[in-house]
């Protein structure tokens, strides 16, 4: 027996599928929708469907973007010596947040994860290697997690851009601010040791 109409089961079974809503979040997401306004309802349905027709992928860093180069590559102020790799566009937000890095970004739109069968080829890593070639940057900062999927897709891409002569880096790893090293487990304090610096 059914228990809620099924418009707002088909609700909340598509919002099931999004990450981080669970049952309950759907439920109670679907139910505030059905209190809203119209205009509420209208507003939000408009802004998922301008996601589709609206948004594309920069030619350049392979980013979201509403114009084609995105407002970062197409900015004269940005260094564009120097191409930071991301795995996903909200690793962008994140460090343009800190406000201070200012060359460039490339998001390979994932990691190489041999589980979920994903190999470089799904990424935007082709991509890359055709903008280096063209592009001549001088050095490429590689900030994809440091898990091991993360791990093994600097690797690949490291190998991959050694030959050309480009300097490749990867993000610090070490203690978070307002750590107690008792706590820290011994990778995170091994790798704090070996990345240390002058002061």
């Amino acid at each position: 027996m059914q228990t809620v109409a099924e418009p707002i089961q088909r609700l909340i079974d598509a919002l099931v599928r999004l990450p981080g809503i669970g049952p309950k979040s759907a439920s109670r997401l679907a139910f505030y929708l059905l209190r809203s306004s119209a205009d509420q309802v209208q507003e939000l349905a408009g802004a998922i469907g301008e996601l589709q027709s609206n948004i594309v992928y920069c030619s350049r860093c392979q980013n979201l973007t509403q114009t084609d180069p995105c407002p970062i590559c197409s900015d004269p102020g940005r260094d564009a010596n120097i191409v930071c790799v991301v795995e996903e566009p909200l690793d962008v937000v994140a460090i343009e947040r800190t406000g201070v890095f200012h060359g460039t970004y490339h998001v390979l739109h994932g990691v190489i994860n041999p589980v979920e069968g994903i190999g470089p080829e799904d990424l935007r890593i082709d991509a890359l290697l055709a903008r280096q070639k063209k592009e001549s940057f001088t050095e490429v900062l590689i900030a994809t997690n440091p898990n091991m999927e993360g791990e093994a897709t600097a690797m690949y891409l490291a190998r991959l851009l050694h030959p050309s002569g480009v300097r490749v880096t990867r993000l610090a790893r070490g203690l978070p601010v307002g750590g107690d090293l008792e706590y820290a487990d011994e990778v995170t304090l091994s790798r704090a040791l070996e990345g240390r610096r002058d002061i």
